[in-house]
C-alpha cells in the first residue's frame, strides 16, 4: 500500500490497473444476451497499432523521465500492449493475415513498436546500445 502513497508508485500502477477494465469491457462487447460469444473479434488495424504504439511509447518516455530503469519500463509497456492486443483483438493483427499471434510474438512486436516510438518522442531516454540495435534491425528490414 505504501507504493500508492508515493507519486512514482501512482504513476506506475495506474496503467496496470486500467488494463483489466479495458479487457473486461472488450470481452463483454462481443457477447450476446445469453452470455455466449456471437461475433469474431476483429484484428487490430493499422490505426489500432498506431494508437497502442503511441500509448506504449508515452508510458516508456514518462517512466524513464521518472527514473525507472529502461528494461523495466519497456517490459511493463510491452506487456500491457500485448495484453490489450490479446484482450481486444484475440491476438489477431491485420498485417499478419488470419494467423493468431502467440504471446511471445505479440510481446516482441510490442517491444519493437514501443522502442521505435520512444526513439521518435524521447530519444534521450533510450540507451545508445538499444538505439544501435534498432537501427541495425531497420537496416536489415529495408535491405529485404
Amino acid at each position: 500500500m505504501r507504493l500508492f502513497s508515493q507519486p512514482l508508485g501512482k504513476f506506475l500502477v495506474l496503467p496496470l490497473l486500467l488494463v483489466p477494465i479495458a479487457l473486461s469491457s472488450c470481452s463483454s462487447s462481443s457477447k450476446n444476451s445469453n452470455g455466449s460469444s456471437s461475433a469474431k473479434t476483429s484484428p487490430a488495424t493499422k490505426d489500432d497499432i498506431f494508437l497502442y504504439r503511441g500509448i506504449g511509447a508515452s508510458f516508456l518516455c514518462n517512466a524513464r523521465s521518472a527514473g525507472v530503469e529502461f528494461p523495466k519500463a519497456v517490459g511493463i509497456a510491452s506487456a500491457t500492449y500485448a495484453q490489450v492486443l490479446n484482450g481486444r483483438h484475440s491476438g489477431f493483427v491485420e498485417s499478419a493475415g488470419d494467423k493468431k499471434l502467440s504471446n511471445q510474438q505479440l510481446f516482441a512486436g510490442a517491444e519493437f513498436q514501443i522502442i521505435t516510438g520512444a526513439l521518435q518522442y524521447c530519444p534521450k531516454q533510450v540507451p545508445d546500445d538499444v538505439k544501435e540495435k534498432v537501427q541495425d534491425a531497420l537496416k536489415k528490414k529495408n535491405e529485404k
